[in-house]
C-alpha cells in the first residue's frame, strides 16, 4: 500500500521546512504511519540518519528500503530510551504528526470510525489490553464523567453517562453501531456527527492514554534535541494544541512562565511561529481531513 493510500501527509512542505534539515543530521519522526513525512526527510539526507517510531504493526508495510532509516515499533513515549539504545544522545530535529492516521479511520475493524460497524476497539497498539468496549462496560460513573468531560468536552454529559450505565446493565456494549443506537437520544440533532466525534474522541484518547503520552514525549524531546534543533508538531484538536503551545511558551503544560534569579524565562524552546500554521485552501481540497491541523515549530535553546 502506498503512503498516499495509507495516510496523506499533512502540511508536508511546512513540516520539512520547519525542520531546517542538515543533510548529515539525525532526525526523528515519532509518528511514521504511511511514511510520507519520513520519505520527504530521507530525500534531504546524504550522510544523515532518520529514526521513526510507530506502535501500529500496520505501519510496517510502509517501511522504505533505505540504509539511513530505522523504525522503532514502539510508542513515542519511549523516545529517549530508544535513542540511547541506538547510540543517539542528541538529534537535530523531531517531527510529530499527532492523532489518528487515515488508515486507522478507514479500516473498519479498528473501531475508530463512526461510519463502520465494528468492535469498539480503538487501540493504536493492538498489543495493549484496554479497549473502548472495556471502558464503556467497566469504568465507574466518575471515570466516565471524567473522560467525556475532559477529553471530549461533551455537552449534556449527565444524560450520556446515565444512558451508558443503564444500557450496560441490560447488555454488554460491544460494537460501534450498537453503541450509537444506545445513545441515540443523547445525540445533538443539530450536529449529530460533531457530537459523536466528541464522544469517540474521548474514548480514543483514554484507550491510548494520548494526553499523558504527549506530555511525556514533549518533555523528552527537550532532552534529546541539540541546541538549535527543531521541534515540529502537528495537532488536530484543542487539547493537544494547548499542551504543545504551553510547553513551547513556558516549558510546562500550564503555560505558567517561570524566571530565574536574573529574570530570564526558564524554558527549553523558543517559538519559531507565534501564529499557528494551518493548511491552505488548496491542500484542503486535496485532503479534507487536514482541516483541523495546527502546526507549531520551536527551536531548542
Amino acid at each position: 500500500m502506498s503512503s498516499t493510500g495509507y495516510h496523506l501527509p499533512v502540511l508536508l512542505h511546512d513540516c520539512i521546512n520547519g525542520l531546517l534539515i542538515d543533510s548529515s543530521g539525525i532526525y526523528v519522526d515519532v509518528t511514521f504511519g504511511g511514511g510520507g513525512h519520513s520519505r520527504a526527510i530521507l530525500e534531504k539526507l546524504i550522510s544523515g540518519r532518520l529514526i521513526a517510531f510507530d506502535q501500529d504493526v500496520d505501519a510496517l508495510q510502509n517501511v522504505p528500503e533505505d540504509d539511513k532509516f530505522t523504525l522503532v515499533p514502539q510508542n513515542f513515549k519511549y523516545l529517549k530510551n530508544n535513542l540511547r539504545l541506538l547510540g543517539c544522545k542528541q538529534v537535530n530535529g523531531v517531527l510529530g504528526d499527532l492523532g489518528v492516521s487515515s488508515h486507522q479511520f478507514d479500516i473498519p475493524d479498528r473501531g475508530f470510525s463512526i461510519r463502520f460497524d465494528a468492535d469498539l476497539d480503538m487501540r493504536m497498539d493492538q498489543r495493549s489490553k484496554l479497549t473502548a468496549s472495556i471502558i464503556l462496560n467497566e469504568y465507574s460513573e466518575d471515570d466516565l464523567y471524567r473522560i467525556f468531560r475532559t477529553y471530549g468536552e461533551v455537552r449534556s454529559l449527565g444524560r450520556l453517562v446515565s444512558t451508558i450505565l443503564s444500557a450496560r446493565s441490560a447488555e454488554n456494549i460491544k460494537s460501534v453501531f450498537q453503541f450509537k443506537e444506545m445513545i441515540a437520544d443523547c445525540i445533538d440533532k443539530r450536529k449529530p456527527s460533531q457530537y459523536l466525534a466528541q464522544v469517540f474522541q474521548a474514548l480514543r484518547i483514554e484507550v491510548n492514554d494520548e494526553m499523558n503520552v504527549l506530555q511525556e514525549f514533549l518533555k523528552q524531546s527537550a532532552d534529546v534535541l541539540k541546541p538549535g534543533g527543531r521541534l515540529v508538531i502537528m495537532s488536530y484538536h484543542s487539547l493537544e494544541d494547548r499542551l504543545v503551545k504551553n510547553f513551547i511558551k513556558s516549558g510546562n503544560f500550564e503555560g505558567k512562565v517561570e524566571q530565574d534569579f536574573f529574570g530570564n524565562v526558564i524554558k527549553p524552546f523558543k517559538a519559531i511561529n507565534n501564529k499557528v500554521i494551518t493548511p491552505s485552501n488548496e491542500e484542503l481540497k486535496e485532503n479534507n481531513r487536514a482541516r483541523s491541523a495546527k502546526l507549531r515549530i520551536a527551536e531548542k535553546l
